[in-house]
């Protein structure tokens, strides 16, 4: 969809811990050419590297690259973010609000909400209990088991067992990052209360089968966020952008495709051509 002077609506994606910019390769095709799909990769992976180890980690470390993506750009930008993406889009959000279009969350991990909100007590504890043992891995040098027991919580017992090895060796280099993750959405400073300041649109989506840390924290987003909304995706758990792909990807591309049409006609001069209707279309037949 392109804007008002020829370039293109840009949308920032952030894929969750373990994951990659390639999460976000069927989204890129189904918004098509007219819009600039950006995938920042997280610290952790092998071509951003390992955090540098200068400080204790935190989510303002990890959303660098996001904040200098969107002060470079000449116009307001969409967010995207799946589980710990979708904390770092929240960060992001709440450094610049007034240069965000909107956001879409698949299950964020807030965990530093939990803490925060009635209910959250088990939940919290609940992540706890897996951050204690990433970081156990990790002291002790078990990579593997600890990569093992992250994908089983997030994904269901016996995902690790039937992984392709190539993608188990991959997740144990990347292992001793779900510590800093985990920690840096715990000890998130945010107050509950500071969301309210987000007043552009967003979408919160879930699992029907979400974990309970990520299911109470995407009911109570809307809750806290003036103009949001909960889509529940039927039959998908936590990692619903990779098992639910189309049915996600339909959701995103439906609220962003929303957000710039009502943008468009907002502008008293703005013209909406007719691949930008075609295009506005074709997201609501997706679903």
């Amino acid at each position: 969809m392109i804007a008002d002077g020829g370039s293109p609506a840009q949308v920032i994606a952030l894929h969750c811990s373990g994951s990659g910019a390639g999460q976000w390769r069927q989204l890129g095709q189904m918004l098509g050419a007219g819009w600039d799909l950006i995938a920042p990769e997280h610290y952790g992976n092998d071509r951003t590297g390992p955090w540098t180890g200068m400080h204790a980690f935190t989510l303002a470390d990890e959303a660098a690259r996001t904040l200098a993506i969107i002060d470079a750009a000449d116009r307001k930008l969409h967010l995207v973010g799946h589980s710990y993406g979708g904390g770092v889009a929240l960060h992001a959000a709440l450094v610049r609000p007034d240069r965000i279009a909107s956001v879409t969350l698949y299950e964020p991990s807030a965990f530093h909400l939990l803490k925060q909100i009635e209910r959250g007590a088990k939940p919290l504890a609940e992540i706890m209990a897996i951050t204690r043992q990433a970081r156990d891995g990790l002291i002790t040098g078990d990579y593997r088991g600890a990569a093992a027991a992250f994908v089983d919580y997030w994904s269901g017992k016996g995902t690790w067992s039937a992984m392709r090895p190539e993608v188990q060796i991959a997740l144990t280099r990347w292992a001793p990052k779900a510590p800093l993750d985990f920690a840096a959405l715990i000890e998130e400073r945010a107050d509950a209360g500071a969301y309210a300041r987000l007043r552009f649109s967003v979408l919160i989506i879930r699992g029907e089968h979400a974990p309970a840390p990520t299911r109470l924290i995407s009911e109570t987003l809307p809750t806290l966020l003036p103009n949001a909304r909960l889509a529940i995706v039927a039959g998908a758990g936590h990692m619903g952008p990779m098992t639910h792909t189309a049915q996600v990807n339909a959701l995103v591309v439906q609220h962003l495709a929303g957000i710039e049409m009502r943008s468009r006609h907002s502008q008293p001069h703005a013209a909406l051509g007719i691949e930008d209707h075609h295009q506005f279309l074709a997201a609501g037949a997706a679903l």
